[in-house]
């Protein structure tokens, strides 16, 4: 009886245990599988890739997107990522069918002692979950995710299903796939990693943010470190090669991505463009812009501005630390305290925040954020020798704790290798700063700068600040002039103006200098940039026309003053602007838009939008006459030789450089806009809440050096242009005329008649039923910087 009782109940079992396993197989065949999603998801893979904007030599400059991936084929990825994967994710991935049922078993049992903490998802199983499924620890989506893998493990062979999940897994850092972590974290394509750095990025899918070598870089430490010896026990790695991958120090890149070329603003510009026309969908569609930027253009523009405003902030001195942290005593909080400092300060290009952790009279030492000792000694502390005095004020005194920027010498000595390179002390820079260059022909931008540092500053200077022009503005006064009938021959008197201001006030302008020279030429006025015969000649033409001038170049008249003033540049243009009104003199007389963006393309190369070549030279767009441009640029050449601007033939060498200074009022801004070649370029400095640039700052000091800088880059391969003199001009009195006033004394004098220091006449209003000339005229509103002071009236621009 006992025996039979036992295999009866043995048998009941067994029929009980077979029922329930079909009941089960019942259930998920009939329930589950028919109620999970089709994975045309995964048979049909469209990835997210994000918008990419390119240079027109096709140089990769930007990349917008909620999630950063760089799709990679399967037979790209290294063996060696694939190994570090597969030893930590699933190990026997390409011998199951979708479910690794030895790796179950053991999760069962741990999870039957403590609750659902083991899933062991294979990879296809994190396919399922990745494209169709949330991350809940539940038997329902388990069961959901078992079915999926299924039918994908059914629908793709192994080696799709790795490249799904190589592409698709999220690794932090906005990245998605491992090529794209691999740029995230370490500024490295993904076959330039090493073993360490491929073991750190296997160990992230787990937990993106618990594993995350930049917000839990122990975590990550540790994570690695279970990887690689999960490598070297499956036989992937060496022992010499577990050893080495041990000891490497990890070396996280300060920012999520770089670019060959700095052209963060242009990228943002370009970015602004397709989102306004394609909206959300502009991030996710593998949009690529192609932009009319050439790279070795963008490059010069981009590391003169940067070496000019540097020399500019030496030249004014060392403000001192940025901060002053408490460094504990154990060096492994201090190097906790350190890094945490660190993090919060923004990285500037090649400015590299440090914490001082030793001082002398003659050394400095200071520690990176990766740990690193560096000792500054000799001419890297002498900027900062102010801050090592004895008697140095406690908010600039080095000391440990000082949080201090260090930038590296950039010389190309053939005796040094980049680590033999000596460290300076250095800051970053206040001032601002935008630099401009387009075709002189077709407006096509070659380069862009819009500020020091992107990172630190997203204001675009080069389209969105409007400053006040100061003597850049006087070649369009001229050209004014020369339509009306005066000549580069014609002479200006050269003395005191006095002319009411109101409220019983005079307003006087002065010359740069300080002097007067009598009797000039208006060619002589342009190229020394002399204020009061610029007075004059606005005078002479009447500001009404000499306003309504200004328009044919594409200036906003709302942004400049209906007064005498105007000849000062008490206005307001941006730097994009005025590149644009310069084109007109270097093109013979044809107006320019500019623009930036030539092409712009889908996911599959489809091109969506072109921007068409301008025609060159079509009457349809021209703005002031030919021969008005040509006697224009042969005045601002002479700036360029012999005028306020002359160290710049000086120092490029060319004889077809043509350009014109500017500084405002107590030098609040400097400028230099200029061409040759075909190519304008115009430069700005000053600071974003306007302040003097310092007393012997001028816009050849300032603007002009980042011009030149770029100049020597953008025109070496490009011949001199001389232009020839056009039909309906002709010499008189040694200068050029329009053949039509030669013989006429009515354009041959301004104001030679008038007795110096006599005011009479130049007390009249400028503009019938306008009031007199105010001591302070009123600059129309400038947003969005801050409201900028108005020095026109008592300008003593002149360079």
């Amino acid at each position: 009886m006992t025996r039979k009782y036992i295999i009866r109940a043995l048998l009941l079992a067994i029929a009980t245990g077979l029922l329930m396993v079909l009941g089960l197989l019942g259930y998920f065949y009939g329930v589950i599988v028919p109620r999970v999603p089709a994975i045309d998801a995964v048979t049909d893979y469209r990835p997210k890739i994000p918008l990419r904007i390119y240079t027109a030599d096709n140089v990769l400059i930007g990349e917008f997107g909620e999630e950063h991936r760089d799709f990679i084929p399967i037979e790209q990825v290294p063996p060696m990522m694939k190994n570090a994967v597969l030893a930590i994710e699933d190990t026997r991935f390409y011998t199951h069918g979708g479910v690794d049922w030895i790796r179950a078993a053991g999760a069962a049992r741990a999870n039957l002692r403590g609750g659902f903490r083991e899933g062991a998802s294979t990879i296809t199983m994190q396919v399922a979950r990745n494209f169709f499924l949330t991350r809940d620890k539940v038997l329902g989506r388990k069961a959901d995710e078992i079915a999926l893998a299924f039918k994908i493990e059914d629908a793709l062979k192994k080696d799709k299903i790795l490249e799904l999940y190589m592409n698709q897994i999220f690794l932090g850092r906005r990245s998605y796939g491992f090529s794209s972590a691999a740029q995230a974290y370490f500024g490295k394509r993904l076959d330039q990693l090493s073993i360490a750095e491929m073991a750190m990025l296997a160990g992230v899918p787990r937990d993106p943010v618990a594993n995350n070598p930049v917000v839990n870089p122990r975590n990550a430490k540790q994570r690695q470190m279970v990887v690689l010896r999960r490598m070297r026990e499956l036989g992937y790695l060496s022992d010499a090669q577990y050893a080495s991958a041990k000891e490497e120090p990890m070396r996280i890149a300060a920012k999520r991505q770089e670019f060959d070329t700095h052209a963060e603003y242009v990228a943002e510009l370009a970015r602004q463009v397709v989102f306004d026309q394609y909206r959300d969908d502009a991030y996710t569609r593998g949009i690529s812009v192609y932009t009319t930027i050439l790279k070795a253009e963008q490059d010069a523009a981009y590391d003169s501005l940067r070496r000019n405003v540097l020399a500019y902030d030496q030249r004014h001195g060392y403000r001192g630390p940025e901060s002053f942290i408490d460094l504990p005593s154990d060096p492994e909080e201090r190097a906790d305290e350190v890094r945490e400092e660190l993090r919060k300060r923004p990285v500037s290009d090649g400015l590299i925040p440090t914490v001082v952790t030793e001082v002398s009279a003659k050394m400095v030492a200071v520690e990176t954020m990766d740990g690193e000792r560096i000792e500054i000694t000799g001419t890297g502390l002498r900027f900062a020798a102010p801050a090592l005095a004895a008697g140095a004020k406690a908010a600039i005194k080095l000391r440990p704790g000082a949080v201090v920027r260090i930038a590296q010498d950039k010389s190309k000595g053939k005796d040094k290798e980049k680590d033999d390179k000596p460290w300076s002390i250095v800051q970053l820079p206040q001032v601002a700063a935008g630099f401009v260059a387009i075709d002189s022909a077709t407006g096509a931008y070659h380069a862009l700068v819009g500020g020091f540092d992107y990172g630190l500053h997203k204001y675009n200077h080069v389209t969105q600040a409007w400053r006040q022009p100061g003597s850049a503005i006087k070649p369009f006064v001229y050209s004014a002039s020369i339509e009306k009938g005066y000549s580069p021959g014609t002479r200006i008197l050269d003395e005191a103006l006095q002319m009411p201001s109101g409220a019983g006030a005079t307003w006087s302008p002065q010359n740069d200098d300080g002097k007067f020279d009598g009797d000039v030429s208006m060619r002589r006025a342009l190229v020394h940039s002399k204020n009061v015969p610029s007075v004059r000649l606005l005078r002479a033409i009447e500001v009404g026309y000499g306003h309504e001038f200004l328009g044919k170049f594409g200036f906003d008249l709302t942004r400049h003053p209906k007064n005498l003033t105007m000849a000062l540049g008490t206005g307001a243009v941006t730097p994009l602007q005025l590149a644009g009104a310069y084109a007109v003199f270097a093109n013979g007389g044809f107006a320019v838009k500019p623009y930036l963006i030539a092409k712009i393309t889908d996911g599959n190369g489809t091109i969506l939008l072109e921007t068409p070549v301008p025609a060159v030279g079509e009457e349809s767009t021209r703005v002031i006459d030919q021969r008005n441009a040509f006697m224009v640029d042969s005045m601002l050449r002479d700036v360029t030789r012999f005028g306020t601007a002359a160290g710049a033939t000086k120092q490029l060498g060319r004889s077809d450089l043509a350009g014109k200074t500017g500084t405002t009022s107590d030098a609040f801004d400097g400028w230099f806009a200029g061409y040759a070649g075909n190519v304008v370029g115009v430069a700005w400095m000053g600071y974003d809440e306007p302040r003097s640039l310092g007393g012997r700052e001028f816009g050849a000091t300032l603007a002009m050096p980042i011009w030149i800088d770029y100049m020597r880059a953008a025109l070496d391969k490009r011949p001199v242009k001389e232009r020839a003199v056009p039909e309906g001009v002709m010499r008189e009195d040694d200068d050029w005329i329009y053949a039509e006033y030669a013989g006429s004394t009515e354009f041959k004098t301004i104001d030679m008649d008038a007795l110096p220091g006599e005011s009479g006449e130049p007390g009249e209003p400028a503009v019938p039923g306008q009031a007199p000339v105010p001591g302070l005229p009123a600059v129309p509103p400038v947003p969005p910087q801050p409201p900028q002071p108005v020095h026109g009236a008592e300008s003593q621009a002149g360079g």
